[in-house]
């Protein structure tokens, strides 16, 4: 493979509504976007940085500024054409800058889609996955319960027989009680982004009686670094306790399966790294006997299309929280995934099976850089 130019494009895209979670209120997307210019074609990757860095330590100025400043210059070298046996040795060398995995997690999609594209090849069938669709999921932003009620109903009627829905302390039992009795037969989750503490005897009486509700799942319950208080939220607990922000790498996986922290992981592979680790990490917790749960990021149409792919592959039993395209953006910046029969269908053509359409990413840039020979 041969890399001739990279292209890093980024945009500002607008929530179709606003998403309120224990980390705070998100209300627009920043999306930094790369295409890598090849011999054998081009291939587009996008970065799933939030816009804070409150979920975990990148956020998309920072992840645009690593893209610009170290990895890109690192896979282009000197500036001529670099040359590499496979997407796979490139995606390599950005090991030698530490951390920052999802501004690597773009570059490697990117030339995924490329090195995919040219062989004709599907990301889904590379990855061996073989179902045509994966269930969807809608995650619901914490509010009034007349207000997640009501956006509840609105989502069930649209088609969703998965929801999630955003907790925190003071914020849970009584609308995921609601929610229950409303919709006793949808598939529930609660997911609290790591805003309880077993020190705290009110908390403890609400995890409590979440655990009584009959939920699918609780979500990080507790901080990311506390796996002795989720391992004694896993032996107390009927509904399973998996991990979301706990699990950032296979061996951060590993840790918590020693300390047997998790029923379950849900697998983000912007958060882990990229495509190629979160197969590593479905891989493990496969081996292990453990629930999966494939994780949205607010994506736009390129990261959810890999993301669904990623969903694709056996083992994902729990509710996932991918939704269609017109959840988040109208118009997205692909061509929409849409909600069909309660799921999503796994992208077939050739590489990330989306294409970006041309001008609603122009619409939406804010700047553009081209690095290569000058």
């Amino acid at each position: 493979m041969r890399i001739r130019t990279v292209e890093l494009r980024r945009l500002e895209l607008e929530l179709v509504s606003p998403l309120a979670t224990a980390n705070g209120t998100h209300e627009r997307r920043p999306v930094v976007l790369v295409h890598v210019e090849t011999e054998r074609g081009g291939g587009d990757g996008e970065c799933d940085a939030l816009a804070e860095p409150n979920y975990t330590d990148e956020c998309a100025d920072g992840a645009e500024a690593v893209l610009a400043e170290h990895l890109i210059p690192l896979l282009l070298g000197d500036g001529r054409p670099a040359e590499f046996g496979s997407a796979e040795d490139a995606i390599a060398l950005l090991d030698a800058v530490p951390g920052n995995p999802m501004a690597k997690a773009a570059l490697e999609m990117a030339l995924l889609d490329a090195e995919l594209r040219s062989a004709g090849q599907s990301l889904a069938a590379s990855l061996g996955a073989t179902r045509p669709t994966i269930p969807a999921g809608a995650t619901l932003g914490m509010g009034a319960t007349s207000s997640v009620i009501a956006a509840a109903r609105s989502t069930v009627a649209a088609g969703y027989r998965r929801l999630k829905l955003k907790v925190a302390p003071g914020r849970d039992v009584v609308p995921l009680a609601a929610l229950r009795s409303e919709f006793p037969d949808v598939i529930l989750v609660a997911d609290a982004n790591c805003s309880y503490d077993l020190s705290d005897t009110g908390h403890r009486a609400a995890l409590r009686a979440i655990d009584a509700l009959g939920l699918a799942a609780i979500e990080q319950p507790l901080d990311r670094r506390d796996l002795a208080g989720s391992a004694r939220l896993v032996a107390e607990c009927a509904t399973p306790v998996v991990l979301d922000e706990a699990i950032d790498s296979l061996a951060a996986l590993e840790a918590a399966l020693r300390a047997r922290a998790c029923a379950g992981v849900v697998v983000k592979p912007a958060r882990l790294g990229g495509i190629a680790a979160a197969v590593r990490v479905h891989d493990a917790c496969v081996a292990a006997g453990m629930h999966l749960s494939i994780g949205g990021m607010l994506e736009a149409g390129l990261a959810r299309a890999a993301t669904i792919a990623v969903g694709a592959l056996d083992g994902f039993d729990l509710p996932g929280d991918l939704g269609a395209s017109s959840r988040y953006f109208r118009p997205d910046i692909t061509a929409p995934h849409e909600l069909v029969d309660g799921g999503l269908r796994v992208p077939a053509s050739p590489g990330l099976g989306v294409a970006l359409d041309a001008a609603v990413v122009e619409a939406a840039t804010a700047r553009c850089r081209v690095f290569g020979p000058s």
